[in-house]
């Protein structure tokens, strides 16, 4: 018996009988079985069940939220502006536009399901729209703890809220191995002291905690009183085995100064000394190349020059010090005085980012 196939020869179609015990009718079989086989995976439509979804999920939401929540939550999406509504964590950006173009072109919201036609918002994004809508704390709950884990990465120990929007004035430390400098700044940001002092005979011999205690003790004794004293934090790699007697002077430096100062903590056992993240102040004032830190002679050197020639510089200088101050500087600028410059950087960085920055 013979079957007719379909052959395409020249780019034309052709006829002809094939026998069907032949190998060439057994291909042709095997090949039709085969998509066959495949065939019900590209023909089979899809099928979408969005519309039957979304009526489901309509009506879930109406009982997850009370009538009165629910009223509510209607309430703030017919009438708040696009701004009104950016007050929102979750409707900040295109989400708080797309609700007012589509109110404006479908009318109000006669209930949630409604929502769910507004571009950009699924079920699951409109239940956590209208948990924010009825708790709109939620937004500033999650601010605080941003901050707080930033404060953490920038100040050690860590010290409440309160205590640091009450500052009046802090005492900003920068040691190095050879000299020691503070600056004395008010909640203005205006400079009521800033000096340096040497120390040479630190780095030298045995490193005796006595000779540090009397030197340092004499230090101390110099510096004005603050409700907060701030220190670098700063030290080089353990892995450098070279660098270790620096890091030790540098550890040592801090546990004496965290011990002279902090005169208050064995009555009530609260902090008066910080530790301040030195790259954070660098990241502050651009002055970061990398993970390394360059000189902020050129900033402390704009911040005098504002001082006299801005009518509100960043930095005040009181009239009868500026001068003093300036011819410090002046006879400083040509030695690698960085301490100097760092304290004053650090103590600014301390309030725009520790204290200003949390005032509610």
């Amino acid at each position: 018996m013979n079957i007719l196939s379909l052959l395409l020869a020249g780019g034309r179609w052709r006829c002809f009988p094939v026998p069907l015990g032949s190998s060439l009718f057994q291909a042709l079989h095997n090949s039709c079985c085969r998509k066959k086989s495949t065939a019900p995976k590209k023909i089979i439509p899809h099928v979408d069940f969005s519309d039957e979804n979304a009526k489901e999920s309509g009506k879930a939401l109406d009982k997850l939220f009370s009538s009165e929540q629910q009223a509510s939550i209607l309430h703030v999406l017919n009438t708040a502006s696009n701004k009104e509504l950016e007050a929102f964590t979750l409707l900040r950006g295109k989400k708080s536009l797309s609700i007012v173009e589509h109110r404006e072109k479908f009318g109000p919201f006669q209930n949630l399901e409604s929502l769910m036609n507004v571009p950009l918002f699924q079920y699951k994004t409109t239940i956590q729209v209208c948990n924010s809508i009825l708790n709109p704390e939620t937004g500033g709950k999650k601010r605080k703890l941003q901050e707080n884990r930033l404060l953490r990465k920038l100040i050690k120990p860590e010290i409440g809220r309160e205590r640091l929007k009450a500052i009046n004035s802090i005492v900003s430390i920068v040691s190095g191995t050879r000299r020691i400098a503070w600056a004395h700044l008010d909640r203005q940001l205006a400079v009521l002291d800033w000096q340096q002092t040497e120390y040479c005979r630190l780095m030298k011999g045995t490193y005796l905690s006595s000779a540090y205690l009397e030197e340092i003790s004499s230090v101390v004794s110099k510096m004005p009183k603050a409700d907060f004293y701030v220190l670098e934090k700063t030290g080089p790699s353990f892995q450098n085995s070279s660098l270790f007697p620096i890091l030790l002077h540098f550890h040592i430096m801090e546990a004496m100064l965290y011990a002279l100062l902090n005169t208050t903590f064995t009555r009530d056992g609260r902090h008066q000394v910080l530790s301040m993240n030195r790259n954070a102040v660098g990241k502050h004032f651009e002055l970061m190349i990398g993970d390394t830190r360059t000189s902020g002679k050129e900033v402390v050197k704009q911040l005098l020059s504002e001082s006299v020639l801005k009518e509100e510089p960043r930095v005040f200088f009181p009239p009868d010090k500026i001068v003093r101050y300036r011819q410090m500087f002046s006879s400083t600028e040509q030695y690698r005085v960085e301490e100097l410059y760092d304290s004053l950087l650090q103590a600014i960085a301390f309030y725009e980012l520790a204290v200003f920055n949390t005032e509610s």
